[in-house]
């Protein structure tokens, strides 16, 4: 395989990127001037957003992959490689959930562990071995506060799972040079909450704070802020939480 000239720009993989918080955060970062490699499965999607942000294809590349297949996530790394030669950031964000019902009754709930936890741990082992001999790299996980606040039994055990992996990682690499960041989203109008009846800031919010913690990485950061407190209130008052939880249960999908 033949590797190109490095990039002056730091150069991100971004998972996820066809829609919602993936194409947002390609949107943010591309103005921020960095080289992108945007994959998620829908091709087509990917290339309309590419031709948007950069016509040339010299900045931004576009690579089809399922995040859950091994040999996708080695191709994935091998055309970043190919065009950048280097790869600065990982930012895991590929994440699915079970829109409706409940997960017992679904046909294979495991695919959500596959897609938001099994995906984001390969990824992570395929770009640490580069990053820690170059000391310098970033890994953001994209989790969400159902990982601290738990109201779906799969989506939050994947989440927890990935906040877990993600806060012992850091500990990990502390001075190692490759920082760690959590960035962990409440109810953000995408795919995933078309079904859902709550107002919700659009996805820009979640953009902006992957991006911050890039250029000043941070341990774990909620958005909105807010949901601080609810975080804070499952630590003190977790019977107070489980009506809350159940209130917006019934609102969520009607």
């Amino acid at each position: 395989m033949s590797i190109s000239r490095p990039n002056p720009r730091p150069v991100a993989v971004l998972t996820g990127a066809s829609s919602g918080i993936g194409a947002a955060t390609a949107r943010e970062l591309s103005r921020r001037g960095y080289a992108l490699v945007l994959a998620a499965r829908r091709l087509e999607a990917l290339e309309a957003l590419r031709s948007e942000l950069d016509s040339s294809g010299e900045r931004i590349i576009t690579v089809q992959a399922d995040v859950t297949e091994d040999a996708d996530r080695r191709h994935l790394m091998a055309e970043a490689l190919r065009q950048f030669g280097r790869i600065d950031a990982l930012i895991n964000n590929a994440g699915i959930s079970i829109a409706r019902g409940m997960w017992w009754d679904d046909p294979d709930p495991v695919r959500v562990l596959k897609t938001n936890l099994d995906a984001p741990i390969e990824l992570t082992r395929l770009v640490l071995p580069a990053m820690r001999a170059r000391r310098h790299g970033q890994i953001v996980n994209v989790a969400s506060v159902a990982g601290i606040v738990a109201f779906q039994g799969i989506y939050s055990a994947s989440k927890f799972g990935l906040r877990g992996f993600s806060l012992a990682l850091r500990r990990e690499l502390l001075g190692s040079g490759v920082n760690v960041s959590l960035v962990s989203p409440g109810f953000i109008k995408t795919e995933l909450t078309a079904g859902a009846s709550i107002p919700m800031p659009g996805p820009e919010i979640v953009a902006r704070a992957i991006a911050d913690v890039l250029e000043r990485p941070k341990r774990e950061v909620l958005v909105p802020s807010w949901y601080r407190l609810p975080a804070f209130l499952e630590q003190i008052a977790p019977s107070l939480v489980d009506s809350v939880t159940a209130l917006m249960r019934s609102k969520r999908y009607r």
